[in-house]
């Protein structure tokens, strides 16, 4: 098939959110309720075993022998796509005399459509939700209900942001870590206000490792672009952690190379409460 952004929207709704209307092209590309209508159609002409039209809720649905034209089966094309609605992939063109760029692309992680369906409706929506999963620490399936409200990319994985009702706080879950079809309860009295951690905006104040030498702390600070030897990143309380790893900074101990260390925790005192054990 063609390359078309429509089309690409259309697969990319029906798969991960389990329905795609005219409304969605019409928020999306400012279109016309006809022609949002016509690239649904043209979109079903295309691929005739994709969509099925529910006159009840005045949506197409996807069928089960559902299949990708236009889309990947990685969540992050969707979810990166949530986070930057306007960053539709270009078709891709003949060779030109562009300048020679490699981006970094790292392994997909198993997400499937029907956990996304129901975890999407459960955001959205303010619902309770039961779940199955697993962690390195308790491989073994295990039921827990969850008021999920946001979607996070910390740098190397998503994860999900939701109220536990088995550990009765606030925790982050692994979306490639859930497993089966969850099921949507009713509404939660734990919504996204009530998150202390994520309401909280923290001030990250790092530096470069002071064992280093004066010309080699230097080097870092024009990196970083830090003003009087410091970077100030804020950020909000439940994601400091992830924040310093990505910046590859150790709080428990110093690196014995400080060349390795590079970046230092400058108000660690200040940060204790939101930091891991």
């Amino acid at each position: 098939m063609e390359f078309n952004k429509r089309f690409w929207l259309i697969e990319l709704l029906a798969y991960w959110e389990g329905r795609v209307n005219t409304t969605s092209l019409i928020h999306h590309f400012g279109l016309s309720r006809q022609q949002s209508s016509a690239d649904l159609n043209a979109y079903s002409a295309q691929a005739p075993t994709n969509l099925t039209y529910d006159p009840s809720i005045k949506a197409y649905l996807p069928k089960p022998e559902f299949q990708r034209h236009f889309i990947s089966d990685d969540v992050a094309e969707y979810l990166n796509w949530m986070q930057h609605p306007s960053a539709a992939p270009a078709p891709i063109s003949a060779p030109s005399a562009k300048l020679s760029n490699l981006a970094l692309r790292l392994p997909p992680r198993k997400v499937s459509p029907e956990l996304m369906r129901v975890l999407v409706a459960a955001t959205r929506q303010r619902l309770r939700v039961e779940v199955d999963y697993v962690s390195l620490s308790n491989p073994n399936r295990e039921g827990r209900i969850i008021a999920p409200h946001t979607f996070v990319n910390t740098g190397l994985r998503w994860h999900l942001r939701a109220w536990c009702e088995k550990s009765q706080g606030y925790r982050d879950f692994v979306l490639s870590r859930f497993r089966g079809v969850p099921t949507l309860l009713d509404r939660t009295e734990h919504p996204i206000e009530h998150d202390t951690a994520w309401n909280t905006q923290i001030t990250l104040i790092l530096a470069p490792d002071p064992r280093l030498t004066p010309e080699q702390r230097e080097v870092l600070e024009n990196d970083y672009q830090m003003v009087g030897g410091q970077l100030h990143i804020s950020t909000k309380a439940c994601l400091v952690n992830y924040l310093l790893k990505e910046m590859q900074v150790n709080t428990k101990m110093l690196d014995g190379t400080p060349e390795a260390q590079q970046l230092v925790l400058v108000n660690r005192d200040d940060l204790k409460p939101w930091l891991f054990d």
